[in-house]
């Protein structure tokens, strides 16, 4: 089934051709060239209307059934690690960090979390993953559910992270976002106390404990970790946590491939809640691709999440 959204009124001419242009490809399955003959506008015109639209998020795609690959592997996922839920979607992509099947199976699990009225609040990590998901959700209303930072976001040169995911969920929902104005990791142990301490943090903090469902991404320790690349994190500290045994990260903490806390720093840094008061509510991991496989089982080994979701090409590994 394909649905394609019309935006809001008033609608200005260029949104209403962008629909036109989304209808003629998506639903009539016509071609970028056709479409531009169509609507009497050149090539890359066409393009570009095609690509705004899905943007925009007027382009809603839902596939109705099952695939039984996919359901055989959610079953070995919940049996082998002993999550209450998981869902793989089909590849499409063969991209090391398969983001067009993990926006598009996250997209479709935010959507119906929002729209089930069954959550007050919902926290959220960040990530380049979840910051996909976001990208490919339509626009919906719903202004009755908190949205709650469940980390600081700030890089040590105190420049918002690039893969803001709270503002940007806001943006299409209209629901009230409460953000950490703060670093991803103190400087110290003492520098946390002090920030938890700001006028407003303990609040926002307890709500992201509180909320009845997180989703969040997962961080692998590997030399591309978006944890070195965005400067959350310097290297010294970075490689003295892969020293110790690293693998993978969670709303900042450090897990070995155990699934046990390292102890390095870091953690005891992190800006977040205690890594023992994630696995108390229900919590969802999105999560992919080549490089994050070891990162995912340490993670699943953890026993703190409620659930994953993730590429078929990965679930396989997981599996195997």
């Amino acid at each position: 089934m394909l649905n394609i959204a019309a935006p809001t009124p008033p609608i200005d001419e260029e949104a209403a051709l962008c629909v036109r242009a989304a209808w003629l490809h998506y639903g009539a399955g016509l071609t970028q060239g056709e479409v531009a003959k169509r609507l009497q506008v050149p090539n890359l015109k066409a393009h570009r209307l095609i690509a705004r639209a899905n943007r925009l998020g007027l382009v809603h795609v839902s596939i109705d059934g099952k695939i039984a690959e996919c359901v055989r592997l959610e079953d070995e996922i919940r049996r082998r690690y002993g999550v209450e839920m998981c869902e793989v979607a089909p590849d499409l992509d063969d991209e090391p960090l398969p983001l067009r099947t993990l926006a598009l199976a996250g997209s479709r699990f935010l959507r119906l979390a929002l729209e089930s009225g069954e959550h007050q609040a919902i926290g959220f990590g960040h990530g380049r993953t979840l910051a996909a998901c976001v990208a490919m959700l339509p626009k919906v209303n719903v202004s009755g559910v908190k949205l709650v930072s469940l980390l600081g976001g700030l890089t040590r040169r105190y420049a918002t992270t690039p893969f803001d995911v709270i503002h940007r969920l806001a943006e299409r929902t209209g629901a009230e976002a409460y953000v950490l104005p703060l670093p991803f990791y103190a400087n110290t142990i003492e520098d946390r106390s002090v920030f938890l301490e700001q006028r407003g943090v303990p609040q926002v903090v307890q709500m992201g404990v509180d909320a009845t469902l997180r989703v969040i991404g997962i961080g692998t320790m590997e030399a591309d970790a978006s944890l070195l690349s965005t400067g959350m994190v310097e290297k010294d500290e970075f490689e003295e946590a892969r020293r110790l045994g690293g693998v993978a990260e969670i709303l900042g903490h450090i897990l070995n491939k155990s699934g046990a806390l390292t102890a390095t720093g870091l953690s005891s840094r992190a800006l977040s809640m205690p890594a023992e008061e994630i696995g108390r509510r229900k919590t969802v991991a999105i999560a992919g691709g080549r490089t994050k496989i070891e990162a995912i089982k340490a993670v699943l080994a953890s026993g703190l999440i409620f659930g994953l979701i993730t590429d078929e090409r990965t679930a396989r590994a997981l599996a195997a």
